[in-house]
């Protein structure tokens, strides 16, 4: 593919992106578009803490060009998308983060920034924000005596508008206010283990929720990927783009080898693409840094699959996917 004046950031990166991590970057961008345009559809993972890299700002445009059709992420991912969203102004940035001492760091607590490598998060102007605006959410669901996930009650207070007045970034730049438009389907495997799930589950101790199931489970999260998975699967089959490692991604790949081995819907195809963004050493039991191959061995992924590992910096790797993807 020659390189065009029309889309610089793509003529670049194929100009110099020739060799080693950089030509897996562009074979594993190539094989993206080829599987969109087979008619298949895309899974993509975000581990670690993507949305604080503000990856809002290329995957917001992946999910409006229907370039995505599902995410799995942390609760982590989920709730620091939004913070990012009405929050942003008063986020710092600490440039020289690997220098801090302990007294540093205490001094960052002691004025409720908490930092994620190099940016710090506001808690009064983020997390006690979101945290006014989902509990009225939360309370009203549990006397009602309604269930829903996660990503319904963040698609339900991003909808409502009330959080517009707040907001300190483009929103076309918030890839979850781009899902909420589209309702994308969001899988949160471990929600429990974010900022969020930590004051759910406060408030559920306090009795000011009555019912813990109000949020629902991981274990329902699964079932519901399991039906949309059958059900997708029936006109094409789903690539498995992997930011990172961890549950994000060892969770939902898990689906298929359940489908056939458990659910016995063995019609069901494999991941019909995979494709994983990683900085983990393949050494000691590490599942995230696994060759795709030993994927072939669990059910996931099938002898044909076309399957890449591209060893560098997400923050640095996916905007630039993206962007051949894009065509831009």
């Amino acid at each position: 593919m020659a390189p065009s004046a029309s889309a610089p950031v793509s003529a670049f990166l194929r100009h110099h992106y020739r060799h080693f991590n950089s030509a897996a970057l562009i074979d594993a961008a190539d094989a993206y578009v080829r599987h969109l345009d087979q008619g298949g559809k895309m899974m993509v993972t975000l581990a670690g803490a993507m949305s604080s890299a503000e990856l809002g700002l290329s995957l917001a445009e992946m999910i409006r060009q229907d370039k995505v059709h599902a995410i799995t992420c942390t609760g982590a991912n989920l709730e620091e998308d939004v913070y990012n969203l009405v929050a942003h102004d008063h986020y710092e940035r600490v440039p020289n983060y690997r220098d801090l001492t302990p007294q540093d760091e205490q001094a960052l607590l002691e004025r409720h920034m908490n930092r994620v490598t190099d940016t710090c998060i506001p808690e009064a102007e983020a997390i006690r924000r979101i945290e006014h605006a989902i509990l009225s959410e939360w309370e009203t669901a549990d006397k009602a005596g309604a269930r829903y996930f996660p990503h319904e009650f963040m698609y339900r207070i991003l909808l409502s508008g009330q959080l517009e007045q707040y907001y300190q970034i483009d929103p076309k730049d918030s890839w979850l206010l781009a899902a909420a438009k589209k309702n994308l389907p969001i899988i949160v495997p471990g929600w429990e283990d974010s900022t969020t799930g930590n004051i759910f589950a406060a408030h559920v101790i306090e009795g000011d929720i009555k019912n813990v199931h109000t949020v629902r489970s991981g274990i329902e999260y699964m079932m519901y990927l399991a039906d949309w998975y059958t059900e997708a699967t029936k006109e094409s089959t789903i690539g498995f783009f992997q930011i990172g490692g961890g549950i994000a991604g060892d969770f939902p790949i898990c689906v298929v080898p359940m489908l056939h081995q458990d659910l016995k819907r063995t019609e069901v195809p494999l991941w019909g693409y995979f494709c994983q963004i990683s900085d983990s050493t393949t050494s000691y039991g590490s599942y995230s840094g696994a060759v795709p191959n030993e994927k072939i061995t669990w059910g996931k992924l099938g002898i044909a699959t076309p399957r890449y590992i591209i060893e560098s910096d997400a923050s640095i790797v996916a905007p630039l996917v993206f962007a051949l993807v894009l065509g831009q």
